[in-house]
């Protein structure tokens, strides 16, 4: 009886969890009027950097996601560590774990009370391997209690999500990714994140997780690469960007040849203008989310200008030494310093995204990734 309470209070606090954040999105849409800064683009960066932390877990926003996102945080980790924020991170994977073990489960979202849910509401690829991610870059001292629960939360994934004889990501599944408002079919950012759990469990040896990062790799050339990047999903052949820039940014992929191929892609299709960088072109090739397509949320994921990308793409430009590199970085900050936020997303031409029902959100915790970039 105590346990069957337990599980209804805990999905109670779940569906909390996310009315709280709806409201939040409603709110900000009508009501408030995002913090600005002052400064240059760093500045800006670091101010909304530091106004994220509250003295126990790093938020995702200042405005609406003003709680815990894993899968945001998991794109960050590693700069928050380079920038010398590591006990942050250590402290906010440990009260995370604390409140994933207290509910059972892995989820994306955790408000300030400790409820845990998924937003959209619906099991996501991405939340359990960003949580490795994190663990892994930022030299996370799991414990013994830590380490039994993620050994089976990887049981429950691999029987959820994969094919049991082959480690294969199921078709018949749906689940959340980072591209939130589309349902692919079985999408390369997708099968990035399973190779870097993949390589991550190696590194913590962790059991209940027996596929390796190679096949997966193996896949991605073979199914996703079409000569230029590496395609949406297994049957849209066009570009999106998490698709095309996470294999490479997460090391699953390390070709110089192919990524290369992939910035001569952007430059001339012209993703990186006039800030880097649109989502993609051919959003209609889509099958967009009930709520999220192009009535209600017009050209969420189009020709937007993600500043996630945009970060995504400064970091490979820099990593393997394009010439563009410092022309992209000059644009990025004058965008910063523009809206003086770090914006979560604009319009094509750089003006703040609004719909009847969308806000875009101010102050993001990807403004670490800007930060690393000159530290």
């Amino acid at each position: 009886m105590m346990a069957l309470m337990e599980k209804f209070t805990r999905r109670i606090g779940g569906i909390l969890g996310t009315l709280r954040a709806e409201y939040w999105q409603l709110h900000n849409r009508y009501l408030a009027d995002y913090q600005k800064f002052n400064g240059d683009a760093r500045q800006i960066s670091q101010q909304v950097i530091d106004k994220l932390w509250e003295g126990d877990f790093y938020r995702t926003s200042l405005g609406h996601f003003d709680f815990f996102w894993m899968r945001d945080f998991g794109t960050v980790a590693d700069s928050l560590v380079k920038l010398g924020y590591d006990e942050k991170v250590h402290h906010t994977l440990s009260w995370a774990l604390y409140h994933y073990h207290r509910a059972g489960e892995v989820t994306l979202c955790i408000d300030k009370a400790g409820n845990t849910f998924n937003a959209p509401a619906k099991k996501s690829v991405d939340a359990l391997p960003w949580l490795l991610h994190s663990i892994v870059v930022s030299n996370y001292p799991l414990n013994k209690m830590e380490r039994k629960f993620l050994e089976r939360q990887l049981h429950g994934y691999c029987k959820g999500l994969l094919e049991p004889k082959t480690g294969s990501l199921r078709q018949d599944v749906r689940y959340a990714e980072l591209r939130d408002a589309v349902n692919y079919d079985r999408s390369a950012y997708a099968i990035t994140l399973i190779a870097r759990m993949a390589d991550c469990v190696e590194q913590l040896k962790l059991e209940n997780f027996s596929y390796s990062a190679s096949q997966y790799r193996e896949v991605l050339l073979k199914d996703y690469w079409n000569g230029e990047f590496f395609q949406a999903d297994s049957v849209t052949n066009v570009w999106s960007s998490e698709c095309g820039l996470m294999p490479f940014f997460l090391g699953v992929i390390d070709d110089k040849e192919k990524v290369f191929q992939t910035f001569e892609y952007i430059d001339r299709e012209k993703l990186a203008e006039p800030y880097p960088m649109q989502y993609c072109k051919q959003q209609e090739q889509f099958n967009f989310r009930l709520g999220m397509g192009k009535w209600l949320m017009p050209n969420y994921t189009g020709t937007t200008i993600w500043t996630w990308h945009g970060t995504f793409y400064l970091h490979l430009l820099r990593h393997y030494d394009h010439p563009d590199y410092d022309k992209h970085y000059r644009k990025f900050a004058q965008l910063i310093e523009r809206h003086r936020t770090y914006p979560e997303m604009v319009g094509p031409k750089g003006e703040w995204y609004t719909t009847p029902i969308y806000n875009g959100d101010p102050g993001m915790i990807w403004a670490a990734l800007f930060l690393e970039l000159d530290f």
